[in-house]
């Protein structure tokens, strides 16, 4: 076992103390009026590490260093505990696309000692793979042949009493030797240390746009060679800072798809940027962009009309998710016509819970895509 049972009870605990006094909650849905972030409809990773044991490094995963699936009291699910100096990222690596999304739950650990002034960093990188130059543990501060590294410092005050965020990224071509950097700087609100944020990432082609919560943070025009095959995501904790850090939720996806012209053409529009918290109807903020996209749609051709249906999972009671589906549903209607002015009378919805999945129910990643919101245009 890569983690010795003291040391996940310690663990385990210093992040339930943190988690206890920092809600995860991001705000109201009206705070992400200014949210455009549309997660791609075609999942190709996901994991919740709800099929592994607690205790056990995730098998889609791989490091050099150490890991462990963990359970908290405050933040509900599995989370993947990476611990310092590891440099952890996915077997298979990510199914090059010209665009794609990447989103995931994190909290950073405070550690357990509170010396003011302390640094906790970590680091996350997009890069293409080159075996020659990384072998098999894409160890190399810029790994593969081009790709980003973003940097995420946050430093807690005890005499101030705040939280000073300092990130920054860069952007490099091992090839040409060629890079671009730069930095985000500000107080509080911004990743403190113990709570749950959402980083959502936005690839299209060069451009890559990095979202936490609902603020984005970055918007980089040239983060990536024109021709760049992006096929791998490292985590890294370093292990001067001592710093771990949690994730769940792990999702990749393919944007390419134009949702438009797939509901317009094809009649039916499958949205996974729809979210719920698990057997609950209460739409969750960061779906504000995927509804504000349907909401567009619906606005520039006045005479169509949509039936929205919900759907989800096996897990739990058939009927239960039933009559949950078709709330979750409703309540999609109500955003639309709440918050985006679409007349009532050209929505109508349904549910069919389990009934419909587009995959087995076996893995995870296969239950992510049969948990959807479906628009069929009539």
């Amino acid at each position: 076992m890569i983690m010795t049972t003291i040391k996940t009870l310690v663990s385990a605990i210093v992040f339930v103390a943190i988690a206890m006094t920092a809600s995860g909650q991001s705000g109201d849905f009206k705070s992400y009026s200014n949210f455009d972030f549309v997660a791609g409809n075609k999942v190709l990773v996901f994991d919740d590490f709800s099929s592994g044991n607690i205790g056990d490094f995730p098998v889609q995963w791989n490091t050099n260093g150490s890991g462990e699936i963990v359970t908290t009291e405050k933040y509900p699910g599995k989370w993947f505990l990476i611990s310092p100096s590891s440099m952890t990222y996915l077997n298979a690596g990510l199914k090059p696309v010209d665009n794609f999304t990447v989103e995931f739950d994190i909290v950073v650990n405070k550690g357990i000692d509170e010396i003011s002034g302390e640094e906790r960093d970590f680091q996350i990188s997009f890069f293409s793979t080159d075996k020659g130059l990384d072998g098999i543990f894409p160890t190399s501060l810029y790994p593969g042949i081009s790709g980003i590294v973003l940097n995420f410092v946050t430093v807690w005050n005890n005499d101030a009493q705040e939280t000073t965020s300092v990130h920054s990224f860069k952007a490099y071509n091992n090839e040409t030797e060629q890079d671009i950097s730069g930095k985000n700087t500000r107080k509080t609100n911004l990743l403190e240390l113990g709570k749950q944020y959402r980083f959502s990432f936005w690839v299209q082609k060069t451009r890559l746009r990095l979202y936490i919560n609902e603020e984005k943070v970055y918007d980089i025009q040239r983060a990536f060679p024109d021709k760049a095959k992006i096929d791998q995501i490292r985590f890294w904790t370093p292990e001067y800072e001592e710093t771990s850090i949690y994730i769940s939720n792990f999702r990749y996806a393919d944007a390419t798809e134009d949702s438009r012209s797939v509901f317009l053409t094809d009649g039916k529009l499958i949205s996974y940027g729809i979210y719920f918290d698990s057997g609950k109807d209460i739409l969750k903020p960061q779906s504000y962009g995927a509804i504000k996209e349907i909401a567009t749609i619906l606005n520039e051709n006045p005479t169509v009309k949509v039936l929205i249906t919900g759907h989800t999972d096996s897990d739990g009671d058939d009927k239960i998710n039933l009559d949950l589906s078709k709330r979750r549903a409703e309540n999609v209607k109500k955003v639309l016509v709440s918050e985006f002015k679409i007349n009532a009378d050209r929505i109508t919805t349904d549910g069919k819970g389990e009934s419909e999945p587009i995959a087995d129910n076996i893995t995870a990643e296969n239950k992510a895509k049969n948990r959807r919101v479906e628009f069929i245009k009539q």
